[in-house]
């Protein structure tokens, strides 16, 4: 079955070369990168970082700010599995939900889900349904999407991840899950984008200190601590889960964070009235 997509049109352009040109605009944007990364091709290279946190709003808000992100991934070429971990918005199905087998398409195309992988996942970990409804509607990890296509076609395939129980245990048995299948298949590379936009709708002052709070915890790589800290806090940052699931896998393989651009919808918009903060990290030496 195809998962077609949601949120073409808002989010992101359905036009493939308007698309295209909006992802080349996050990068050169003044909030991007500044410029586009060059593609590593060798087959021999040894990718350093494994892990990522990518926010997941419209493009004209997010896009400078994954571009940060993508700009890592695609310097050391392109995956061979990009497990795409993303809050559940919904509310539709299970706990922790993922998307079986088929294709993913977008304007750029399709991108084929690892459905051999998909099983051998749900084997390891112990929370996670193969459930569709839970991604039909869903946009935080359509939206990284063409983001990979950009620089990669389809020379990659996906394991698509909605968590809707965002509690420090359910993050451990789905990091431990994705730890075994790391562990089981050393000569696949993978990665892991965990999708999540920080503090939403404060003022711009307001979002911003409360997104530092978190990030602080994201640098010490302590999870629970982080959980704490959103629940004391009262910050509404909406992909937990998916960033203490990188943060849980970074500490077992011995990756260090980076925080590489955090910035809010304030800084491209202009509007600092109401706010979403948007973080870009990798993890790795």
């Amino acid at each position: 079955m195809n998962r077609m997509p949601a949120v073409a049109g808002s989010f992101y352009d359905n036009d493939p070369e308007r698309l295209k040109e909006s992802i080349k605009w996050s990068f050169l944007h003044p909030l991007g990168p500044g410029k586009l990364p060059s593609v590593q091709n060798e087959k021999n290279r040894k990718r350093d970082n494994l892990f990522f946190i990518v926010p997941h709003a419209g493009y004209i808000y997010s896009g400078p700010v994954a571009a940060h992100s993508y700009y890592y991934l695609a310097s050391e070429g392109s995956p061979d599995i990009a497990i795409i971990i993303g809050p559940n918005h919904t509310g539709y199905g299970s706990y922790v939900s993922v998307w079986p087998k088929g294709y993913w398409d977008t304007p750029l195309g399709k991108v084929e889900v690892d459905d051999q992988l998909v099983k051998e996942l749900v084997e390891y970990s112990e929370v996670i349904d193969i459930d569709e409804k839970a991604h039909m509607y869903e946009h935080s990890i359509e939206v990284q999407i063409p983001f990979l296509q950009y620089f990669f076609n389809s020379s990659f395939k996906i394991i698509p991840i909605v968590v809707l129980m965002q509690t420090p245990e359910i993050a451990a048995y789905l990091a431990e899950g994705i730890f075994r299948l790391m562990q089981k298949h050393p000569d696949k590379d993978i990665v892991v984008l965990s999708s999540s936009d920080m503090n939403h709708y404060d003022p711009y002052d307001v979002t911003y200190k409360k997104d530092e709070l978190a990030i602080e915890e994201i640098k010490k790589l302590d999870y629970k601590e982080l959980y704490e800290v959103i629940e004391d806090k009262d910050i509404t940052m909406c992909g937990y889960a998916p960033v203490m699931v990188s943060m849980i896998l970074a500490k077992k393989l011995q990756k260090k964070p980076y925080i590489l651009k955090h910035a809010t919808s304030g800084d491209t918009s202009g509007d600092k009235s109401s706010v979403v903060g948007y973080l870009a990290a990798r993890f790795g030496s």
